[in-house]
């Protein structure tokens, strides 16, 4: 059984970008550690992927780390994986389904082939409340998750192209 994710739905911030990749390719960006690591923090900021365990309940570490020394660790699990199209992560648990003491939210991406060999994806956040929705906003979500996109889709083409 497939979880239903509607974009849009209660506390969800998400951005919509085609990727000029094939969705095989996009994948690979999503779940491959060092290439997700060339993407996935807009720049100058820079994502350290240390372990991506692609089952639910499967790993999921990073470090963000910041152009004057800053370092943000990351930790959470995979809920959901359908390769090739879905993935759902969140920061509420760590592995073994430990809870974390603070979560942050619960995203997921979407990906489905688009005309040309390109990517539709949706790429979303989900959070407990409106607070936290609200503070991702004022943390720069819309440019900040935009220019990683831009990034992917840089990265993604140079991949298709080789």
């Amino acid at each position: 059984m497939k979880p239903t994710i509607e974009p849009g739905a209660g506390n969800d911030l998400h951005i919509e970008r085609i990727i000029n990749a094939p969705r095989d390719v996009v994948w690979r960006c999503w779940t491959v550690p060092d290439l997700m690591s060339q993407w996935y923090c807009p720049k100058p900021w820079q994502a350290d992927v240390h372990q991506l365990d692609l089952w639910p309940g499967g790993k999921s570490s990073m470090t963000f780390n910041g152009p004057e020394g800053e370092t943000m660790p990351l930790e959470g699990i995979h809920l959901f994986v359908d390769p090739g199209r879905t993935l759902v992560f969140t920061d509420a648990f760590r592995e073994g389904f430990i809870p974390q003491p603070e979560s942050f939210m619960t995203g997921y991406v979407l990906l489905e082939d688009a005309p040309d060999g390109t990517t539709k994806m949706i790429w979303g956040a989900r959070h407990a409340t409106e607070e936290s929705r609200q503070k991702h906003i004022d943390m720069g979500f819309e440019q900040g998750w935009g220019a990683a996109s831009e990034q992917l889709n840089e990265l993604a083409q140079s991949l298709a192209s080789a």
